[in-house]
């Protein structure tokens, strides 16, 4: 573990190559695992808020979904999470093409929110946990995202690289400069 700006960060997230291909995996971190995304208490409001818009852009069961179980629900540990569609999918997918894509994520796209998605799927494949007081942000390997370490080795794309702007976004750009300084130096000592 490395220490940056008091958050304990994995060597994995400077080591491990990472580069989403949808074409390959259709979006299955969307559509696969046991509960919806993590969410930060401040976003279940923000969820709310922005329904509205994003309701256009997700499936029938997306909506009806969500329609029952709120714009978040809380897990057995009380930590809040999205809804999901029937224990399968996220509440908030959307699909283009076969692939999974995030209705949120599409209306920003389209210009109708400044707010792409929650955070802990705009950093994905990061995840944070709590160690004491401290942030530990961790790589997490899945085997759905096999594609995206063959893509992310073509292109030299380090995790935190694929996730600049969500490391930008939940810490600020002082940190991302000082975890790029911190994998720079550590290629130069390498050489």
């Amino acid at each position: 573990m490395i220490i940056i700006e008091e958050k304990l960060v994995s060597e994995d997230i400077l080591d491990v190559e990472f580069a989403c291909n949808l074409t390959a995996c259709k979006g299955a971190c969307c559509v696969e695992g046991d509960e919806g995304a993590i969410l930060e208490e401040q976003e279940t409001d923000i969820l709310k808020k922005i329904y509205p818009v994003v309701q256009e852009y997700l499936t029938e069961e997306g909506r009806k979904a969500i329609e029952k179980q709120g714009y978040h629900i809380v897990n057995n540990e009380g930590e809040l999470k999205t809804p999901l569609i029937n224990n399968g999918p996220c509440a908030y997918v959307t699909y283009q093409d076969g692939v999974a894509l995030c209705g949120i994520e599409k209306a920003y796209r389209a210009g109708k929110l400044n707010w792409p998605k929650p955070v802990s799927c705009h950093l994905y494949p990061i995840r944070i946990n709590k160690v004491g007081e401290y942030d530990a942000l961790n790589y997490e390997k899945w085997d759905i995202c096999k594609p995206a370490c063959k893509h992310g080795k073509k292109l030299h794309v380090p995790v935190y690289r694929f996730v600049k702007d969500a490391l930008i976004r939940k810490y600020g750009p002082s940190f991302y400069e000082a975890l790029d300084a911190t994998f720079v130096y550590r290629q130069e000592q390498e050489e």
